[in-house]
């Protein structure tokens, strides 16, 4: 039988309804976890075990009235160290930041707390969020469960490491370029990247959203049944839907399925990351699936130009930044913001201008397909000390030509564990469907989760 932290939310919300189980004998495992992992993992920031306490406590009581708040009341969860909660300061991952206590919660954190769920605390992020590690100028730098040599990835760092690690069963990440899929990849987890304004978030900006981590696609379907309510903060959202997110079966047969094995650009794609998402697509074949390859889309222009706007931007917020609190941020995100400093004009809005282009190419490549499986990344997870896979300023977004695509173009993308590589690393599936069709890519996805042979035990 599992332990009590390696317990689904969905089965225990089953079992707080039934009176088998409470949410203070739960929150007590999922404390003790963490008290035994985090002094090797260091996945949490603003950690709060007496609050967690108190929030288990409210929802036992409610339980044993028969008046849960929400569909999440009771279980455990972290929220990204980037997402407000009233009272916590929100460093952004970087020790140039001032520490002010957010002055109320943002979209996500109210949403769940509404809902009753048992807020741990948050998990860490790298510098502003511009790294697929763990590794941070204020916080120490997390690392994967799987092998603590290696990055849990990023910018979702703690989140990575904390779901494979069973600190509880709900994770919330951002992802403005593969932030949620990236680390869920790497650490065999199911990570969805909803449709773009589908999750309110607060700054709300171009190709952020916000997103469940999890071990299993039902759960992340509940999260999203919270996580996507309404909040008038964001002009960007999508208008109020009536989403079944329980809804996650689907018939197969005839289902058009694109094969995304080459990016374009960036670094070459592992064979046994081939392999494994090749057999993922016989997977769904066998079952009735029409399966075709989708040719490569993203172009060197595109990445190099959305990488030359994101450094304009960084370097406009750093350079604001008195200097003493400015020489605190990590030297490799330092280097690469300081690539934007000279930027023209017309070259900063070129750059602007490939966002549009990818989100153009990204729709029209996979528009006739249902669903489009690629990797999540071309790579494993590099050492922990890393700041990226490149290990290099210049060439820092090599990795994430699968992913920045449906950032772009708004599309939902979820990955999902297909395998491992001969050293034992997880392999991440992704699977993207078309505009607004969140439901498609979580339906692909617990398909695939019935049909995969059986994941290994978790770390």
């Amino acid at each position: 039988m599992p332990e009590l932290p390696d317990l689904t939310a969905v089965e225990l919300v089953a079992q707080y309804r039934a009176g088998t189980l409470s949410p203070v004998e739960v929150t007590e495992a999922v404390l003790a976890r963490i008290e035994a992992r985090e002094p090797e993992l260091h996945a949490l920031y603003g950690y709060d075990p007496s609050g967690a306490r108190e929030d288990a406590k409210a929802s036992e009581s409610r339980w044993h009235a028969g008046e849960p708040l929400g569909p999440i009341d009771g279980v455990p969860l972290t929220l990204k160290e980037n997402i407000a909660t009233r009272g916590t300061p929100v460093p952004l991952g970087t020790a140039a930041s001032s520490l002010a206590p957010a002055p109320e919660d943002a979209p996500a954190g109210a949403r769940v707390r509404e809902s009753g769920g048992v807020l741990l605390g948050k998990t860490t992020m790298p510098d502003y969020g511009m790294l697929t590690s763990g590794l941070s100028s204020f916080h120490t730098a997390s690392r994967n469960p799987w092998d603590t040599t290696r990055t849990p990835g990023g910018s979702s760092a703690g989140a990575g490491s904390a779901a494979a690690a069973g600190y509880g069963p709900l994770h919330v990440g951002t992802d403005i370029g593969g932030s949620i899929r990236l680390p869920a990849g790497w650490c065999g987890l199911v990570g969805l990247k909803p449709s773009f304004g589908r999750v309110p978030v607060d700054p709300p900006f171009l190709g952020r959203v916000a997103g469940p981590m999890t071990r299993t696609v039902a759960d992340t379907a509940l999260l999203m049944s919270v996580l996507s309510g309404v909040d008038g903060r964001d002009h960007l959202s999508l208008p109020p839907s009536s989403l079944d997110w329980s809804s996650l079966s689907a018939e197969v047969k005839g289902l058009r399925i694109g094969l995304h094995l080459d990016p374009g650009v960036g670094l070459p794609v592992l064979p046994e990351t081939i392999a494994a998402v090749t057999e993922a697509a016989r997977v769904f074949e066998a079952a009735g699936a029409v399966v075709e390859s989708v040719s490569p889309f993203l172009r060197r222009e595109m990445l190099d130009g959305l990488d030359t706007f994101w450094r304009v931007r960084a370097w406009s917020d750093m350079s604001a930044l008195p200097e003493d609190r400015r020489a605190k941020v990590l030297p490799y995100i330092a280097d690469w913001a300081a690539g934007g400093a000279d930027v023209s004009g017309v070259d900063a809005y070129r750059g602007f201008a490939q966002i549009d282009a990818i989100a153009v190419a990204t729709l029209r490549a996979t528009e006739r397909f249902d669903v489009v499986l690629s990797p999540t990344c071309p790579v494993s997870a590099p050492p922990a000390e890393w700041p990226s896979p490149t290990n290099d300023p210049r060439r820092p977004f090599e990795h994430i030509a699968f992913t920045v695509p449906y950032n772009m173009s708004g599309q939902p993308a979820v990955s999902i564990n297909c395998g491992y590589t001969s050293d034992d690393q997880p392999i991440g599936l992704q699977i993207s469907g078309r505009r607004f069709a969140d439901l498609d890519v979580l339906r692909a996805a617990a398909v695939y989760e019935s049909l995969r042979p059986t994941p290994r035990p978790w770390p």
